[in-house]
């Protein structure tokens, strides 16, 4: 599992939603949870039922940094989770078929969204911190500052989070080649 990049063709985003949804409704939900919550995979699969059943916002201690942490939940992933959870049965948000009482694991994550993406032609590398990736760099195309991204992903400082969501010197050269006061 080496460096993975965000999705930046939105349809491949809706490719790879087409497919995960045909393969499964967990699997779905789990890619438009990566997408517009921008948590890291381990906080996503220790979710439970009862973290996001009724409530509009999650909140919940990032296991990798140990803050606290509590957002809204997008439009879009409250109306596919609505749906999800209508005769879940499970403790865990993604179970895992064969552990019974668990989520499934980081791996068969990355399986899945690997699997996936091949099936519709992405060439990239694939994990599943490309979702958290995706989050952040289309929050940054859609206008988000470069300052509250680095505040929502925990980042050190505003380098990281540029190298992180895959800002290109290309696109840098185009600032340059494109600037205009006329």
């Amino acid at each position: 599992m080496g460096f993975v990049y965000p999705i930046k063709d939105s349809s491949q985003i809706e490719a790879l939603e087409q497919e995960l949804r045909r393969r499964g409704e967990r699997d779905y939900i789990l890619f438009l949870f990566g997408i517009y919550s921008g948590l890291r995979i381990s906080d996503i699969l220790a979710l439970r039922v009862e973290d996001v059943g009724a409530q509009n916002r999650i909140q919940l201690k990032e296991a990798k940094t140990g803050k606290e942490k509590s957002f809204p939940i997008a439009k879009p992933l409250r109306k596919a989770l609505n749906q999800y959870l209508q005769g879940h049965s499970e403790k865990y948000l993604f179970p895992s078929p064969k552990k019974k009482g668990y989520p499934i694991t980081r791996q068969q994550a990355y399986w899945i969204f690997n699997e996936a993406a091949k099936q519709v032609g992405i060439q990239e590398s694939i994990g599943t911190h490309t979702l958290r990736k995706t989050f952040a760099y289309w929050a940054y195309k859609k206008g988000t500052s470069l300052e509250l991204i680095q505040k929502i992903l925990n980042h050190s400082s505003p380098s990281v989070t540029l190298r992180y969501i895959g800002i290109t010197q290309e696109q840098i050269d185009e600032v340059y080649e494109n600037l205009s006061f006329r």
